[in-house]
């Protein structure tokens, strides 16, 4: 009997169960220990395998994969401290609510604790931020073990894509030899549950509790919207890519409510007529936002990007009720009355049935002022044609084409987007790892996003997230992956210099280095490297033909120098002032 090819019938029961469950990609680091499992990746019909040489990088691939696809993604990795190069993107998946299957391989029970190299304590290497954790077993050429393996990893997929989704995590043991070896593995005295679990089929199908929203409590709802006309749908980030648009926008029909919509909501980019997108600046007039606080506020997605817009909500004393898709709460002032779980989709139709108020004054009030402030927006930029950070978001969506997807860094880039590139006709993908709103992985991710779509997808981020996760352009090389990566290079962190740490006379010498971090790097270099093609525009007109031009295909790196990032402050400050100035004095009402 071959330990070698029991460890390969072992493998290919657990990628047999994956896929049955729903595993479609397979992301693989390379490593000796994990040798079976890399085997069973490329081999097993149903998975696609792409091998990835940084862990932290394929992390956050498979994280894009995931949030695209909305199925689970399985990440592999070596023994040691390999597998701990996925925390971060397990953080972010628990965070975010996006499926992972990691399978840690690892060295057998009598190596452990002994100084065998590449060996380190693995069991609940992600602590509370796993969906679940086992550890496998060693492989056996026994009944109960393999009937036992596969009833684990169908209970793990099963648990990574229930509410609320994330991460799994399975550790696999292997002994030596970790290469296949010649001849056939007698597994006649296996039975056939064993060696074939049920064909077609995951060996223990686990059904998810209905995701249905419970009927009383959208009947209270209804009955409280029926009987508030002063009530806005506030849309925060969402992946899915399931009809929200839609039933949002009947949803608004329904109550008279108008759309606040992030631009990662899946809810404003050719969303409905209610939608209105750019609040941020509206909001900002002080007269405008008195007169316009709701009495009823309907929460759907993440938490909110702008942090005015949360303080409107949570000021104005309205009643807010939370729908939450995967059993997350976004409620950090804890204003909500009512938390309806379950699916939003079903939550909006079971809502506008019988209701039909129509978009009345209340509604109309919010779109008058955005048609106001967006031609406030659209003045001022024909009358400054440089490339500010508001203007390189507002000109990258206007260059997509219907159907492609926008990943949008944290910090300044999903900032900017949110307030400056306004809803169109046009059906944008938008996604960002707003989970726990870090910039690591952000290159990969959007990778991921371009892999498991097929379509047209371009990254917007900061210098700083790019240099953190250039390494992903080393996997859109190797893969083939087409990407379109625009940076705005403002040479350092250009967030910081909107926060009180930029002001504070105690902090002043040390700014710079500890929080502005200028880096002065020529990032035609990294385009070099990774054979990315790369474009430096210097006007709005040249960047739309760089992202059109990134679009037809290929790996292209498009860098936009913009302001120096004091600056960049004071022209933030003065298009918002110049947006919520065209709002007048009102009366709007």
């Amino acid at each position: 009997m071959s330990d070698a090819n029991l460890n390969q019938l072992w493998a290919r029961a657990l990628l047999e169960e994956l896929v049955r469950g729903g595993v479609r990609h397979a992301v693989v680091c390379p490593g000796s220990r994990s040798s079976p499992l890399a085997l069973a990746s490329a081999r097993t019909e149903g998975v696609r395998t792409w091998s990835i040489i940084d862990e932290r990088c394929a992390g956050f691939f498979a994280l894009g994969l995931a949030k695209q696809s909305r199925a689970p993604v399985v990440l592999v990795a070596t023994s040691g401290t390999a597998g701990a190069h996925f925390y971060p993107a397990v953080i972010e998946a628990a965070m975010s609510q996006v499926p992972l299957v990691v399978l840690t391989a690892d060295r057998p029970l009598e190596s452990q604790g002994w100084g065998a190299p590449q060996t380190v304590p693995q069991a609940r290497f992600f602590g509370e931020y796993a969906r679940l954790f086992a550890d496998v077993g060693l492989p056996e050429a026994d009944d109960a073990a393999l009937v036992h393996l596969r009833a684990t990893v169908a209970r793990a997929v099963a648990m990574a894509c229930r509410a609320p989704r994330g991460a799994v995590h399975l550790n696999v043991p292997f002994r030596e030899p970790l290469a296949p070896t010649p001849g056939s593995f007698d597994a006649k005295h296996l039975s056939s549950r064993a060696r074939e679990g049920r064909p077609g089929v995951p060996l223990t199908r686990i059904h998810p509790p209905s995701r249905l929203p419970d009927a009383q409590a959208l009947e209270a709802v209804r009955a409280r919207v029926a009987a508030t006309e002063r009530g806005v749908i506030v849309c925060g980030p969402r992946d899915e890519n399931d009809g929200f648009a839609e039933a949002i926008a009947s949803l608004a029909e329904a109550t008279g409510y108008p759309v606040l919509a992030e631009a990662a909501s899946q809810a404003r980019y050719g969303g409905g007529p209610a939608t209105v997108s750019l609040y941020d600046a509206m909001l900002r007039h002080e007269p405008f936002a008195r007169a316009h606080r709701p009495e009823l506020v309907l929460r759907f997605g993440g938490g909110l990007t702008p942090k005015g817009s949360q303080a409107w909500i949570d000021g104005s004393g309205a009643e807010v009720v939370l729908f939450s898709d995967e059993g997350a709460l976004f409620d950090p002032a804890h204003a909500a009355a009512r938390v309806v779980e379950g699916s939003a989709v079903a939550a909006c139709e079971a809502l506008s049935q019988g209701l039909s108020r129509g978009l009345g004054p209340w509604a109309r009030s919010f779109l008058w002022a955005e048609q106001w402030t967006r031609a406030a927006l659209e003045s001022a930029f024909s009358e400054d044609p440089s490339l500010t950070e508001m203007r390189v978001a507002h000109e990258v969506v206007t260059a997509l084409p219907d159907g492609a997807n926008l990943f949008v860094s944290s910090s300044m880039p999903i900032r900017d987007v949110d307030a400056f590139a306004p809803s169109t006709g046009r059906r944008l993908r938008v996604l960002a790892n707003r989970g726990t709103n870090g910039i690591d992985g952000i290159v990969s991710s959007a990778l991921g996003v371009a892999a498991a779509s097929g379509r047209p997808t371009v990254l917007l981020t900061g210098d700083l997230a790019f240099l953190h996760d250039v390494g992903g352009l080393l996997t859109a090389r190797r893969s083939g992956v087409p990407l379109t990566v625009v940076v705005v290079n403002n040479d350092g962190g250009g967030i910081f210099s909107f926060l009180p740490i930029a002001q504070a006379e105690q902090a002043r010498s040390q700014y710079e280095t500890l929080w502005g971090t200028p880096h002065g790097v020529d990032l035609s270099h990294a385009a070099a490297l990774y054979q990315a093609r790369f474009r430096r525009p210097d006007s709005p007109a040249s960047l739309r033909s760089a992202v059109a031009e990134g679009l037809k295909g290929g790996l292209h790196l498009v860098e936009v120098q913009v302001a120096e990032r004091a600056r960049n402050v004071d022209l933030h400050r003065q298009l918002f002032a110049r947006m919520a100035t065209a709002l007048g004095e009102g009366p709007w009402l």
